[in-house]
């Protein structure tokens, strides 16, 4: 595998982490328990650093020999 391909990997992943913070947080919304909105925040609290290195390494595998 191509670190290009590896950029298109890595992308791919940063939208599903991506998409799974959006579908917490509206599920956040929609509580009305407060013991379950903090559990909802902390697993979106948990994919953020996930997120975030997905991203970092999207774009350096993409730009590795620029």
């Amino acid at each position: 595998m191509t670190l290009m391909e590896m950029s298109v990997v890595y992308q791919s992943t940063a939208a599903g982490i991506h998409a799974r913070i959006l579908s917490l947080q509206k599920q956040a919304q929609q509580e009305t328990d407060p013991e379950s909105v903090r559990m909802l925040r902390r697993r979106m609290a948990d994919l953020l650093p996930i997120l975030q290195e997905a991203r970092q390494l999207c774009r350096l595998t993409a730009h590795y020999y620029d």
